[in-house]
């Protein structure tokens, strides 16, 4: 089993989200587990504050290392599944005792600052056992909790989100994926775009013909070893066109690379012949 504990001023946020399709069944399996943590509630004082303005001056606001440190500190130092769940405001959660944090968690804040979260980071993820993430808010966290606290940050892209719970969200369901028993099928997740390094190839089901479009036929020839290589180079095809960048670090055998030449030929070829190419490399041809 896996577990996840999420840090956020906003737990509501992921209602629903864990409560649908992969996520719960991998819960009712026992292959997941979330516990969700208000920040809020490790804040001092009674009106719990947990954001401040920003020394310097500035727009926005900054949340407060305190009532991070403390939750994350309280929380990993007890089981996984564990939650402080205050009966009335003025009540406390228990010291967090030494050591401050186990050194086997990796302790992960959201953060456009962070490494780029891939299929690669997804898979190197699955091999913990627990792991905090931490969601930032308004106009970021103080930083003296990266560097007394965090050990790796991650972004989801280069793009302005309202906050960590997003993107939180996404590596959940990203890194269990990869749990043994969370999928129906024990190969989907190593089929999926990105997890063999290639984007997937195309996909079809029943009707057998749609709109004037028909499904490939070396689909329903029963042929396994041709459909395996029909699907590789499809999916060669797709990431050549969409994604050539993937192509750098992708493994590639032999026949891979030849294939890719063949389409490095045919680009360069005259448009009448890259147009005849480009009908024989149509996905529902064989």
């Amino acid at each position: 089993m896996i577990h996840f504990d999420i840090f956020t001023l906003f737990p509501g946020m992921f209602d629903g989200l864990f409560a649908d399709s992969i996520l719960k069944r991998a819960q009712e399996a026992g292959v997941l587990s979330v516990a969700l943590h208000n920040i809020r509630d490790y804040a001092a004082g009674r009106h719990r504050v947990t954001d401040d303005t920003p020394y310097g001056g500035g727009g926005g606001m900054v949340m407060k290392p305190e009532p991070i440190c403390r939750a994350v500190e309280t929380v990993l130092n007890q089981e996984p599944g564990w939650r402080f769940e205050p009966a009335d405001p003025s009540e406390q959660p228990p010291a967090a005792p030494e050591p401050l944090v186990p050194l086997d968690v990796p302790i992960i804040l959201l953060s456009p600052q962070g490494r780029t979260f891939t299929q690669k980071v997804a898979e190197e993820l699955a091999e913990h056992r627990r792991i905090a993430l931490i969601c930032g808010r308004y106009e970021g966290v103080d930083d003296r909790v990266r560097t007394n606290l965090v050990t790796d940050e991650i972004s989801i892209g280069d793009f302005v989100i309202s906050g960590g719970e997003l993107a939180a969200a996404i590596v959940v369901d990203a890194v269990t994926r990869l749990q043994p028993g969370a999928l129906g099928c024990e190969m989907g997740a190593f089929e999926d775009s990105f997890a063999t390094g290639l984007l997937e190839y195309p996909q079809y089901t029943r009707p057998a013909a749609f709109r004037g479009e028909d499904v490939p036929e070396i689909l329903a020839s029963g042929d396994h070893a041709k459909v395996a290589r029909w699907r590789r180079e499809q999916a060669l095809l797709r990431t050549w066109q969409r994604r050539p960048d993937l192509l750098d670090s992708a493994p590639l055998s032999a026949a891979d690379r030849a294939f890719l030449a063949r389409l490095e030929a045919e680009a360069a070829a005259p448009a009448s012949q890259a147009a005849g190419a480009g009908d024989q490399l149509d996905p529902r041809s064989e």
